[in-house]
């Protein structure tokens, strides 16, 4: 064996991001990585060129590419690899994806349609299933039959109120490796924006529930982007709690995204006043992906010392970026990676957490008062 030639195992150790011999192999298979060269005693031997292929790969995956994608843009000869011609391919292969995203979101709107029907409607469904064997539907009589049959199954949902949980319970992927309070609280997140493929986004530090349940039960200081976001939060519970909450962005005229992600950065003291947040404050961040960015370099530089961190704020660059920060720093977190997010995500977060500690008292006389 030459000095500059690899066994896999040397070749997992320096390529590193959890890269094994088992994966390497795989890739080979999917004609991913060049098949190597051979020792007399039948090893596999790696080049440079093979350490810096797996480094792509490996960088590829750990934002989310598939391998049939990274196979595409590692198809890209060298030397036509610039920005242009990798862009085009990229926007080609994201508009395949979509497409197929689109496809499938059709088949599972169909699905949720018929799986996510309550009791009272599983009698007039069963008829309908039934029927839906027996209908002749090359003809326009067997299409109209569908109509009506459809039509059917719909007029039920005048009859009673819709019962949500008992809907989830047979969407949702199994959570039992899940705590109580983890299960309820990626349900009502799902809720809140109607999508069930939500759940494999949510990601949570170990300690988030119990950091988060600490730091509310001590009345902490809540304190949020936006007032839309603040609009949003159950007040009912978070007085009961002793819980006062501030808005960073404190403009009511700023309801969007795009406008809060501008001011952040046109006021310079709305980025001061997030320097000053009370220690073990829980920050709520929905909209502004620059708010988050600027959390988390307060953080790293221990400027604050948050209990929690909810990062959901909404964006297609930035956005994605501040939530990985966020997920590795060494703070309770709770966030949807991706470009998914939202306030009404962000305040349905922290509402879930407070309503895990109390029930909603049935007077709300006092917050009269309070505002008075």
């Amino acid at each position: 064996m030459k000095s500059n030639e690899l066994t896999i195992k040397q070749l997992t150790h320096l390529v590193g991001g959890g890269l094994t011999a088992r994966m390497v192999r795989h890739y080979h298979q999917l004609g991913l990585l060049p098949q190597p060269v051979r020792s007399p005693s039948n090893y596999r031997l790696y080049t440079k060129k093979d350490v810096l292929r797996l480094q792509r790969i490996v960088a590829l995956k750990q934002q989310g590419f598939q391998l049939n994608h990274i196979r595409n843009i590692l198809e890209v000869e060298p030397e036509a690899d610039t920005t242009v011609n990798l862009m085009g391919q990229l926007q080609q292969q994201y508009r395949a994806v979509m497409q197929q995203i689109s496809q499938l979101r059709q088949t599972a709107s169909a699905l949720e349609g018929l799986l996510g029907r309550d009791r009272h409607c599983q009698i007039m469904q069963a008829k309908v299933l039934a029927q839906l064997k027996l209908l002749d539907v090359e003809t326009q009589a067997g299409l109209g039959g569908l109509e009506n049959l459809w039509s059917g199954l719909d007029a039920e949902i005048h009859t009673h109120s819709e019962a949500f949980s008992e809907s989830l319970q047979r969407l949702l992927p199994d959570l039992s490796h899940r705590s109580e309070i983890e299960q309820h609280l990626i349900s009502q997140l799902v809720l809140a924006c109607g999508d069930v493929s939500l759940v494999s986004f949510v990601k949570l530090s170990r300690d988030a529930i119990a950091a988060s349940r600490e730091a509310l039960s001590s009345s902490c200081q809540i304190v949020v982007d936006t007032q839309t976001v603040a609009a949003a939060l159950d007040q009912t519970r978070l007085l009961h709690l002793g819980c006062q909450f501030e808005t960073l962005i404190d403009n009511p005229h700023i309801t969007t995204a795009t406008e809060a992600e501008v001011a952040f950065w046109q006021h310079q003291e709305w980025r001061e006043k997030l320097q000053q947040v009370s220690k073990g404050c829980v920050l709520v961040v929905g909209y502004a992906p620059s708010v988050l960015v600027e959390v988390c370099k307060a953080i790293t530089n221990q400027k604050i010392q948050p209990a929690l961190v909810i990062g959901m704020p909404i964006g297609f660059s930035h956005a994605p970026a501040a939530k990985r920060q966020l997920m590795q720093q060494e703070i309770p977190f709770i966030t949807v990676a991706g470009t998914l997010g939202g306030g009404a995500l962000a305040a349905t977060a922290l509402n879930t957490l407070v309503e895990s500690l109390i029930d909603k008292p049935d007077c709300h006389c006092y917050l009269n008062q309070n505002n008075s």
